[in-house]
C-alpha cells in the first residue's frame, strides 16, 4: 500500500490541533507519539473541563446541600451518564466509577471469591490477558481454593475456540476475557464467547481497555455481565475508569471497599449498604476525573466511531506494509480481526535498544512485555516493540517510524 492509496476521512489538521502535546518535541526532534495503547493524548476539551472544575466548581460531591456541592455533583455524575450511554447500559446504576479498569477487575474478582466461588471451582481466562486480568483471578483462586484455567492461542494470535469449548465445563464460575489484546491487537469474538458461556449459566467479564478507544460497544447486545475500561485510554484523565455490571449481578456481590458514601446506615453493631451504584464507591471519588471522562466521551462522539475506525485501519494497513519492507522484521499478532497496533521484533536486536534509538529521533514507542509476560513466553521472546495508533496519527508518522527503524538497525548492526 502506498501513501496515495491509504485514505482517511478525518479532518486531520483540525483534529490534530485539539491535542497540544503532539505538536511538541522530544529530544530536540518533532514528536511522533505511537504509544496510545498505553495512554492516549488529551484534547483541549478534556484539559479545559478539568481546569474549569478546579477553578469554578471545586467541592465534594453527593453530600453538600449548598449550591457549589450540588453543581459539582451534577458535573461529576455527567461522567456516569456519558459512560452509560457510551456502553448502552440499561441504567446508570449499572455504571461504577473507579480508579480504572484494573480496579474494576479486582472488584469483581474479590467480591466473587468471597461470595460465589468455592473450593474446586474454576475461573477461565485466556493466554492473551493483560496482567490486570490474570493476577486478580489468581488471588481470587488462592482465597477460595479454586483453579485458574487458560484458553490457549494460535501462532497468529487467535484464541483456540475448540479449546475454549473443551475447558468450558460446569466447574467454571467465571469467564474473564480481553476484548482486544494490548500486545497483539487481536479482536476476540467476545459475543460468541459470552453466548456460549451463558448457555451454561456462566457469567463473563470483558476487559475492554483496548476496545473502548476504537469501536462502538453495546453491552446489551454483547450480553456482557461485566465490562470495564479506563478513561486515560479514551482521551480522558488518569485515575478514572468504568465498571459496567448487570444490576442482577451487582446486587448479589458484597462491597469491595468499605467507608463513607457506600453505606445506608452505620452503627457499631451493623452496617447496611447504599443502593447501586454507590454500594461500590467508598470514599471521596476522583471528581475531576469524572468530569474529564464525560468530556472525553463527548469528544469521541463528536468524531464518530466510523471515522475513527476508517482512519485507524488506514494507518494499520499502511504501517503493516511499510514495516515489512525492513529485512528480518517479524510482526507478532496477525489475526484477520485486529485493532490499530503492531508489535514487532527485528531479528538479532533487542527491543529496548531499538526503542532507545527511536526515542533519540523523537519517536515514542513501547518496548518490553507490555504487562503480558505469558504472551512473551508463548512466543519465546524477551519482548517486542509496539507502535500503536490513534486518531491524531498520520501516514507521515509511519514514514518517520519506518525511516527511524532503518537508521536504528544500521547503528545496531
Amino acid at each position: 500500500m502506498s501513501r496515495e492509496t491509504a485514505h482517511t476521512t478525518l479532518p486531520l489538521e483540525r483534529l490534530r490541533a485539539d491535542f497540544p502535546l503532539i505538536h511538541g518535541q522530544m529530544n530536540g526532534k518533532p514528536l511522533v507519539f505511537l504509544d496510545s495503547a498505553a495512554s492516549s493524548q488529551k484534547p483541549e476539551a478534556v484539559i479545559r473541563s478539568i481546569d474549569t472544575y478546579y477553578r469554578t466548581l471545586n467541592a465534594n460531591v453527593h453530600r453538600g446541600v449548598y449550591r457549589l456541592s450540588q453543581e459539582a455533583t451534577a458535573a461529576y455524575e455527567e461522567g456516569r451518564k456519558e459512560a452509560a450511554a457510551f456502553l448502552n447500559a440499561a441504567s446508570e446504576s449499572e455504571i461504577i466509577l473507579l480508579r480504572g479498569a484494573t480496579e474494576g477487575i479486582n472488584l469483581v474478582a474479590s467480591s466473587f471469591s468471597r461470595a460465589l466461588i468455592k473450593p474446586g471451582d474454576e475461573i477461565l481466562i485466556t493466554a492473551m490477558e493483560h496482567h490486570s486480568n490474570i493476577v486478580p483471578w489468581q488471588l481470587a483462586c488462592e482465597y477460595a481454593g479454586a483453579k485458574l484455567k487458560v484458553v490457549p492461542m494460535t501462532d497468529d494470535g487467535e484464541l483456540r475456540m475448540d479449546e475454549f469449548e473443551r475447558l468450558l465445563t460446569e466447574k467454571v464460575k467465571m469467564v474473564a476475557v480481553v476484548h482486544v489484546s494490548n500486545t497483539l491487537g487481536t479482536i476476540n469474538p467476545v459475543k460468541e464467547i459470552i453466548s456460549r458461556a451463558h448457555q451454561m449459566n456462566i457469567p463473563v467479564l470483558v476487559d475492554g481497555c483496548q476496545a473502548a478507544p476504537h469501536m462502538e460497544i453495546d453491552v446489551q447486545s454483547l450480553d456482557a455481565d461485566f465490562y470495564t475500561f479506563s478513561g486515560h485510554k479514551i482521551f480522558g484523565p488518569t485515575g478514572i475508569g468504568v465498571l459496567y455490571g448487570k444490576e442482577s449481578w451487582l446486587d448479589r456481590l458484597p462491597p469491595y471497599h468499605g467507608g463513607g458514601e457506600m453505606i445506608a446506615t452505620c452503627s457499631f453493631e451493623r452496617t447496611t449498604y447504599a443502593e447501586l451504584p454507590h454500594k461500590f464507591e467508598a470514599g471521596t471519588p476522583n471528581i475531576a476525573g469524572g468530569v474529564g471522562l464525560a468530556a472525553a466521551i463527548r469528544y469521541i462522539r463528536s468524531i464518530g466511531f466510523d471515522a475513527i475506525h476508517n482512519h485507524e485501519q488506514a494507518l494499520l494497513d499502511y504501517a503493516s506494509v511499510r514495516l515489512l519492507e525492513i529485512p528480518d522484521l517479524k510482526i507478532f499478532g496477525t489475526a484477520p480481526e485486529k485493532a490499530s497496533l503492531i508489535s514487532f521484533l527485528v531479528d538479532g536486536l533487542h527491543p529496548f535498544d531499538i526503542g532507545t534509538l527511536l526515542d533519540q529521533q523523537g519517536i515514542a514507542v513501547r518496548t518490553g512485555h507490555h504487562c503480558t509476560q505469558p504472551i512473551m513466553e508463548r512466543f519465546s521472546i524477551p519482548g517486542t516493540v509496539r507502535a500503536s495508533f490513534s486518531v491524531y496519527n498520520t501516514l507521515e508518522d509511519i514514514d518517520r517510524l519506518t525511516d527511524g527503524l532503518k537508521k536504528a538497525i544500521t547503528l545496531l548492526s
